[in-house]
């Protein structure tokens, strides 16, 4: 027995000692001479499978430059756009997509008397919103007792009330149409029609979240 298991740590030691020498040479070894180095730590018999799993790792390693070098000489390599936008895409899922809050709009107006927010596209959010990628959402902000002048946008606009009350008026092919509208209603702007409204109320805020839907570009409206 004991002349067995010296033959098996010389076996070992010499396994050990080819692999590190062939990566080392062919590969410049550091990490597989690493991993050997590992393996002469492990007890004799979990040496033969640890030396397996470092031939396995380096073979594997092999194979990924091997095809890293086909995509480059072909030019099917991912570009560094899109690696940063995969990249943030799984930041964006880790941080459920479908959830947005404050922080997540961007403001496009702003004045003394109000402001208008808009959400990112959604389909750069996540890959998972691509089949709306034509709407966006938008935030409309009055203080007490302000006008919104008048204006129209290239997107077809349902629009709900969140808070307050006031009028709003809409014109479209000649036609005027003004609405008094409170919290909890909803009103349609068409694309192109001029729209203008008013906070009524003297202490509280109205606050318009509106649906848009792009006709031009997908996602884009101005």
């Amino acid at each position: 027995i004991v002349v067995l298991l010296a033959a098996l740590l010389c076996a070992a030691a010499a396994v050990a000692s080819s692999w590190e020498d062939d990566n080392l040479h062919h590969h410049g070894g550091h990490k597989s001479g690493r991993c050997v180095r590992r393996c002469e730590d492990r007890p004799w018999h979990q040496r033969p499978r640890c030396l397996e799993q470092c031939r396995e790792e380096e073979r594997e390693k092999r194979q990924e430059r091997s095809r890293h070098e086909a995509d480059d000489r072909s030019g099917k390599g991912s570009s560094e756009d899109e690696r940063e936008r995969e990249q943030e895409e799984e930041k964006q899922k880790d941080r459920r997509p479908y959830v947005f809050d404050r922080r997540s709009f961007r403001r496009v107006v702003r004045s003394e008397q109000g402001s208008l927010r808009v959400l990112r596209p959604f389909d750069e959010v996540s890959r998972l919103l691509r089949g709306i990628r034509d709407y966006r959402v938008a935030v409309l902000e009055a203080n007490p007792r302000s006008f919104v002048v008048p204006s129209h946008t290239d997107a077809h606009c349902i629009c709900y009330v969140v808070e307050g009350e006031g009028v709003v008026t809409t014109i479209e092919n000649g036609e005027r149409r003004s609405y008094t509208i409170k919290q909890g209603h909803v009103f349609v702007a068409p694309a192109g029609a001029v729209t203008y409204l008013a906070n009524t109320d003297g202490r509280k805020k109205l606050v318009i979240t509106k649906i848009l839907h792009t006709i031009s570009v997908p996602g884009e409206f101005q």
